[in-house]
C-alpha cells in the first residue's frame, strides 16, 4: 500500500479536521481507483503511511463503511466494495428523479451570475475534453451536476444529493471513456441553455434524458466487465 501523497499533518490540524483529512484522503483513492474494489485497507498501515493515529484512521474507515465505500469481510477486515450494476441501478433511479428536480428547480432560480459561472464551469470541461484530459473532463461534468443541484435554491434537496456526490463520482471514474467527453460536453450544454432561457420544464425533460442515457451506457460497461470477469 504505498502511493506519493501522503504527508505528515500540519502542525494546526484540529482532531475533527484531521478526522476530515484522512476521511477525504480515502475516499479520494477509491474514487480514483488507486484502492480498487477488493482493496484490503489495513487501519495500522494507513495510519503509518499518513503519520497519524490509527483513530482517525479507524474514524474514517467507519464512514466510509456507512457510505458504502468498504464493508468488512470475515478474515479480511475492511475491503474496498465492488461498484456493480445493482448499485448503478440503484444510484440511477435517485438521480433521475432527483437531478430532473434540481434542473427544474435551476431553471426557476438561478441568477446571472450564477449563470456565468455555470457557463465558465462547462467551458473548462469542454476544453479538458477536447485535450484527452479524461481524469480532469469527469471531475468537471461531476462538478457541473453538483451545481446544478446548487442552483436549485432548495436547501433540503442540496441536503439529500450530498450523500450521493462521492458515489457519482465514483461511478464516472469507473464508466467514463475518451469518447464519452463530446456527448457528455453536448448534453449539460443543452441543459444550461435551458436553465438559462427559464424553460423549466425543458430542463427538467433534458435532465432526465441525460441521466438515462448515462444509465444504459454505465450499465452496458459494468454488464460487461462482471461477464468478463466470471
Amino acid at each position: 500500500m504505498t502511493s506519493p501523497r501522503p504527508a505528515a499533518p500540519p502542525a494546526g490540524d484540529t482532531p475533527r479536521s484531521l478526522r476530515e483529512r484522512v476521511y477525504e484522503e480515502l475516499r479520494e483513492r477509491i474514487i480514483e481507483a488507486e484502492f480498487p474494489a477488493g482493496t484490503r485497507l489495513v487501519e495500522r498501515e494507513i495510519a503509518e503511511e499518513l503519520r497519524v493515529s490509527r483513530v482517525p484512521v479507524r474514524e474514517a474507515m467507519q464512514r466510509l463503511e456507512t457510505e458504502g465505500f468498504l464493508s468488512v469481510r470475515p478474515r479480511r477486515g475492511s475491503v474496498v466494495t465492488e461498484f456493480g450494476p445493482e448499485d448503478a441501478e440503484h444510484l440511477f433511479d435517485v438521480r433521475e428523479n432527483l437531478e430532473g428536480l434540481a434542473a427544474r428547480l435551476a431553471a426557476r432560480h438561478a441568477g446571472a451570475q450564477e449563470l456565468r459561472a455555470l457557463e465558465e464551469l462547462l467551458a473548462r470541461a469542454r476544453a479538458a475534453a477536447e485535450s484527452g484530459r479524461l481524469r480532469e473532463a469527469v471531475s468537471l461534468n461531476a462538478d457541473f451536476h453538483r451545481a446544478v443541484v446548487g442552483l436549485s435554491g432548495n436547501p433540503l434537496l442540496v441536503e439529500l444529493m450530498a450523500p450521493l456526490d462521492s458515489r457519482l463520482r465514483r461511478l464516472f471514474r469507473l464508466t467514463s471513456a475518451a469518447s464519452d467527453g463530446e456527448p457528455m460536453c453536448g448534453a449539460h450544454e443543452r441543459l444550461y441553455e435551458a436553465i438559462r432561457d427559464r424553460d423549466e420544464a425543458g430542463a427538467e425533460s433534458l435532465a432526465r434524458a441525460h441521466v438515462a442515457a448515462t444509465r444504459a451506457s454505465a450499465l452496458r460497461l459494468l454488464n460487461d466487465r462482471r461477464n468478463q470477469a466470471g
